[in-house]
């Protein structure tokens, strides 16, 4: 069975840092694109940030989170991370990985390409 978790969500002060990590079971993620996605109540579901499959070239980010976010593939144990710095209230939300099995460039408009999706995790920026 095909299965993506995501974990590493909390609650952090605004301008702290988390890692969010997106595992697999049944599948090796390394061929796949991933994006992270984030879903705020009343909004539509939004890509923030996306890696390409195979080789890895290529990667997306959201205006709203360049230079904030870095996302990167650990080939060790075949995980993709979200590193997201510098947090602000408004990045508060439900962060999804999802998985795009066709391995090509990033395309996170188009929500339908991605297959395979976790059940989330949550990230709050309070103080």
């Amino acid at each position: 069975q095909v299965q993506l978790v995501e974990s590493g969500g909390g609650l952090v002060q605004p301008g702290g840092s988390l890692r969010l990590s997106c595992t697999a079971s049944g599948f090796t993620l390394r061929h796949y694109t991933i994006a992270w996605y984030r879903q705020v109540p009343g909004k539509q579901r939004e890509g923030v940030s996306c890696i390409a499959g195979n080789s890895g070239e290529g990667s997306y980010y959201a205006d709203s989170v360049t230079g904030r976010f870095t996302i990167s593939r650990a080939s060790a144990d075949d995980t993709v991370y979200l590193q997201m710095n510098n947090l602000k209230p408004e990045d508060t939300g439900v962060y999804y990985c999802a998985a795009d099995i066709r391995g090509g460039p990033c395309r996170v408009e188009v929500r339908t390409l991605f297959s395979y999706w976790g059940q989330g995790t949550q990230v709050t920026v309070s103080s």
